[in-house]
């Protein structure tokens, strides 16, 4: 009941109540960024959904698009702009995927959309991820976010579709409000971000 019906209700919902409250700031981030990136705001990527169905997840670009004398994209931490650790730091890049709600291509809390290429990475147990709807936020984000290992974060994403109900969720959007103002595992140790998935060890 509460995963099928009540669920995607409250996603809808509240989603849709914190695009009205945040459009202020979502309109001067979008400006702000409009001009700091030459007229891009916002970075869209093909991440795995449900059942692994791909769809373009939505957030505000904090990284700049240069490139080595190949014409390869430089690493993450060469190309993360001064104002996106800020709003990384803030989260404030997550906003616009409020709007992968609303579509139904995302929820508030499940397991965090990740790359595409790593679908044939994933153990049959790690796969399970993709049952169920990826979040904004989820159990492994409260629980180290880019702080732990991969196999880690998907033993929690597991756990997650294994025990997801009204009072888990409510936890985990409680949690996340406490660590994005304590700004608690933004980053792997030694990384600017996090370091890619290559498969189970």
């Amino acid at each position: 009941m509460y995963r099928t019906l009540l669920k995607p209700t409250l996603d809808f919902l509240l989603s849709l109540l914190a695009l009205l409250l945040l459009s202020p700031l979502f309109l001067v981030i979008t400006l702000f960024l409009t001009i700091s990136n030459s007229g891009h705001p916002f970075f869209t990527q093909n991440r795995p959904g449900k059942n692994a169905r791909p769809f373009k997840v939505i957030k505000f670009r904090t990284m700049n698009k240069k490139k080595d004398d190949n014409g390869n994209l430089l690493h993450d931490a060469e190309r993360l702009t001064k104002r996106g650790k800020f709003i990384r730091k803030t989260s404030l890049d997550e906003i616009p995927q409020l709007i992968n709600v609303l579509k139904g291509e995302m929820s508030l809390i499940g397991p965090r959309p990740l790359l595409v290429e790593y679908l044939p990475l994933y153990s049959k147990e790690q796969a399970r991820r993709h049952e169920v709807r990826p979040g904004i936020t989820g159990w492994a984000q409260i629980n180290g976010r880019n702080a732990i290992t991969w196999e880690q974060k998907f033993q929690y994403d597991v756990y997650y579709v294994d025990n997801c109900s009204f009072i888990l969720d409510m936890t985990i959007l409680l949690m996340t409000i406490k660590k994005v103002f304590k700004s608690e595992g933004i980053n792997q140790q030694n990384q600017a971000t996090a370091e890619k998935f290559e498969g189970s060890k």
